[in-house]
């Protein structure tokens, strides 16, 4: 295990990450979608960047089995508890998405909630679409969902520098999120302040500003083709300012 790089994303965030991105609710139009997107009911999905199995356990509960990779120990230590409980098949695997591979072929790989663009060079982003298409089965299906450079510019207004606070239903809980975009070197960089019930936990993070465009030019070079994009995991249509972006690919 030592031998994977981790950049300490379940050190930070894995206490309250299931807060901040809980289940049920808030994942279901996920789960759902990538369940129809699979093209073969009942077999084996790779998800890369799985974390705690936010979206891996329910879709296991679809009668999809998964596979899910993350470099982070914490992650996959609630991961492998949370899905015994929920008696989903979903195994675990401590890997870098960077250089995953394994002897099977998928016929759904997914990479999503901006997992890709915390991936910070253009050449590493590259590696993690050529190892997801060599996994991918005749016919199989590719989604990247990831965060949208336009609509954070959006969010901004034109500052370097911003913050927002998001409430959540329950009382006396948010997120405060300090953000800031370095353009120069196409990197976002965001602190997050939980807040719950007067208690307070902090994590940070570093994104690369990853556009559509890019991720197009990834899976062409990897030797798949795009099939549609969207805004969300409703299929809103996808507009510049739109703050994330759902892209699907396949097998030539």
């Amino acid at each position: 295990m030592s031998s994977v790089d981790d950049i300490g994303y379940g050190r930070q965030f894995g206490d309250f990450y299931d807060r901040i991105f809980p289940s049920g609710a808030y994942t279901e139009p996920t789960v759902r979608k990538l369940a129809s997107l699979h093209p073969s009911p009942g077999e084996r999905a790779l998800e890369l960047g799985v974390g705690t199995g936010r979206v891996a356990i329910p879709l296991a509960q679809r009668a999809f089995p998964v596979t899910g990779v993350d470099s982070s120990p914490e992650m996959l230590q609630q991961l492998t508890a949370k899905a015994k409980d929920a008696d989903a098949d979903v195994e675990a695997v401590h890997g870098d998405i960077r250089k995953y591979t394994d002897d099977n072929k998928y016929k759904l790989v997914y990479c999503v909630c901006a997992t890709l663009s915390m991936v910070l060079e253009a050449d590493d982003q590259q590696a993690v679409m050529q190892h997801a298409a060599d996994r991918l089965a005749p016919g199989g299906v590719l989604v990247v969902e990831t965060s949208n450079p336009g609509g954070l510019r959006a969010l901004h207004e034109g500052q370097q520098r911003t913050s927002y606070f998001i409430p959540y239903p329950e009382p006396n809980t948010g997120l405060l999120t300090y953000s800031t975009v370095f353009e120069d070197r196409s990197l976002w960089h965001a602190s997050h302040i939980w807040f719950e019930d007067g208690k307070s936990s902090v994590g940070s993070e570093l994104a690369r500003l990853t556009t559509p465009e890019e991720v197009d030019e990834y899976a062409a070079a990897a030797g798949l083709k795009p099939v549609d994009r969207w805004a969300d995991w409703e299929e809103t249509p996808y507009a510049e300012d739109s703050p994330m972006f759902v892209s699907t690919y396949t097998t030539r």
